[in-house]
């Protein structure tokens, strides 16, 4: 008997956990940069799921981060920050790079939720870090939608509160009550793509 395999899909038309290969087939068939791989037990394939696919499927070294040559006007000892959503709202995460070596300092999720409110919470954990850690770099973020919301010290997202975003909305409660108690030296500034290319931390699923 053919020992069963359980199939995560992180980036396809429905990501989540499928019993077999026709499922999985189904959800990755055209899809761009789909990201997906099979496990041969559910625990496995849970585990893999509730973690980044980068794990699962080939993160790139330092060396392959250090993309194209930046220019000199971008900061090499600065954080930048993205986020990328499989669907929006979908399977949402954010991480963290330091520029000088291409290092993903920290990264979260997948977990329900839209690519802006990504951007927002990845900009609010980078000053909480950097703060607790006594760092004075400054943070990079392409979205000028989570600047804006970090600056107002307030999320003003329009995904629906459900059961589907409700752990999400907790999130967004700490990074707010965070915002509003700190006081933080940190600068933030706009990752000009259209000059510098894609942000260091981009999750490369465009």
């Amino acid at each position: 008997m053919a020992k069963k395999h359980y199939y995560v899909v992180w980036n396809g038309i429905e990501p989540g956990i499928y019993h077999s290969w026709d499922e999985c087939e189904a959800q990755i068939k055209g899809v761009k940069q789909a990201l997906y791989k099979s496990f041969g037990s559910l625990a496995d394939a849970e585990r893999a799921y509730s973690s980044s696919p980068y794990d699962y499927v080939g993160r790139k070294s330092k060396e392959e981060c250090k993309t194209k040559e930046l220019p000199a006007t971008v900061i090499r000892n600065a954080l930048a920050v993205d986020a990328a959503c499989s669907g929006n709202p979908g399977q949402m995460e954010y991480r963290g790079v330091y520029i000088g070596t291409g290092e993903e300092i920290f990264h979260f999720g997948p977990m329900f939720g839209t690519n802006n409110i990504g951007e927002f919470l990845a900009i609010v954990h980078g000053l909480a870090l950097l703060k607790q850690k006594g760092i004075e770099i400054p943070i990079y973020s392409d979205s000028r939608n989570a600047l804006l919301w970090v600056k107002q010290k307030k999320c003003k997202t329009k995904l629906p509160r459900d059961n589907k975003s409700e752990e999400l909305f907790g999130y967004i409660e700490r990074a707010e009550k965070w915002l509003a108690q700190n006081n933080y030296s940190t600068t933030l500034l706009k990752w000009e793509t259209d000059e510098w290319g894609e942000i260091p931390a981009d999750f490369g699923r465009k």
